[in-house]
């Protein structure tokens, strides 16, 4: 089933699906561990950085296999494209779904350049999320905040013809300093302006009742990477204390099983 059925499907029983960015086998075998014991679609994300570390053949292969290994339904996502370019390396390459995100860029831009990778994306059937809006990312400032209007959104889809659209309500990528509090009575707005399957980006450190308000409210899609970095290093870096074994079978098991738990709390916060 393409992607873009998935997320109808999902949203007529007010649920969501849940992203998983992975780094490795580890990470990767975390999350579809997880999504096997649940019995939930999962979907797989990939960044540019993630891509450069790992191979884009590499990335997408073991994405695949993975999937099919652990009997799980998923897709292979481009998160965070940040160039037309990367985007049609993906689609050529076999990506369900990608991202092109222009969300820093001026508002007829991020027009422009999402509708030239939607007809791009066409040919291959795949999948086609944009952003809209000020989500902070790793490194950036969160003091500065632009929230997704909904009739620019409106506009933005019915111009675009995108698929998914993140939007800004309060969330920002990485740790947050103090709870986010979402605005939801905005993403309430945005989704009666608009029919594209809203994304939450930043799902990270989120609480779980706002992850499920948001859900109840049309999220389609949450996604979560931050999370997983931190709770795989931080169990390997305990394990690996006053711990003289050098068999990365043995080390690293602990730090998949703290994540492949993480994740499946999120599967049952979207589901």
């Amino acid at each position: 089933m393409k992607l873009q059925e998935r997320y109808k499907e999902i949203r007529e029983f007010g649920k969501a699906l849940l992203a998983t960015n992975f780094y490795n086998f580890e990470t990767l075998r975390a999350v579809l561990e997880a999504a096997k014991k649940r019995n939930s679609p999962l979907i797989l994300q990939l960044t540019k950085s993630s891509i450069e570390y790992m191979g884009l053949e590499n990335a997408l292969s073991m994405g695949r296999t993975g999937l099919n290994y652990f009997g799980v339904e998923g897709w292979i996502h481009l998160d965070h494209g940040g160039s037309v370019e990367l985007v049609e390396q993906c689609l050529k390459a076999g990506f369900d779904s990608v991202m092109f995100d222009g969300s820093e860029l001026a508002f007829e831009e991020n027009i422009q350049l999402t509708s030239k990778v939607v007809k791009m994306a066409a040919k291959y059937g795949a999948c086609v999320e944009a952003e809209l809006g000020y989500v902070a990312k790793l490194g950036q400032s969160t003091d500065k905040m632009e929230f997704t209007s909904p009739d620019d959104a409106q506009q933005f889809v019915n111009e675009t013809g995108v698929d998914a659209l993140a939007v800004a309500i309060g969330t920002a990528h990485g740790f947050y300093k103090s709870e986010p509090k979402l605005d939801f009575e905005r993403l309430n707005a945005i989704r009666q302006a608009t029919d594209a399957f809203l994304v939450l980006h930043g799902g990270s450190g989120v609480p779980d009742e706002a992850i499920r308000k948001a859900v109840k409210l049309g999220i389609c899609k949450v996604n979560i990477a931050t999370e997983i970095k931190n709770m795989f290093t931080k169990t390997l870096k305990n394990e690996l204390i006053n711990n003289r074994e050098i068999d990365l079978r043995k080390t690293f098991p602990p730090a998949i099983n703290a994540v492949s738990h993480l994740i499946e709390h999120k599967l049952s916060l979207v589901n």
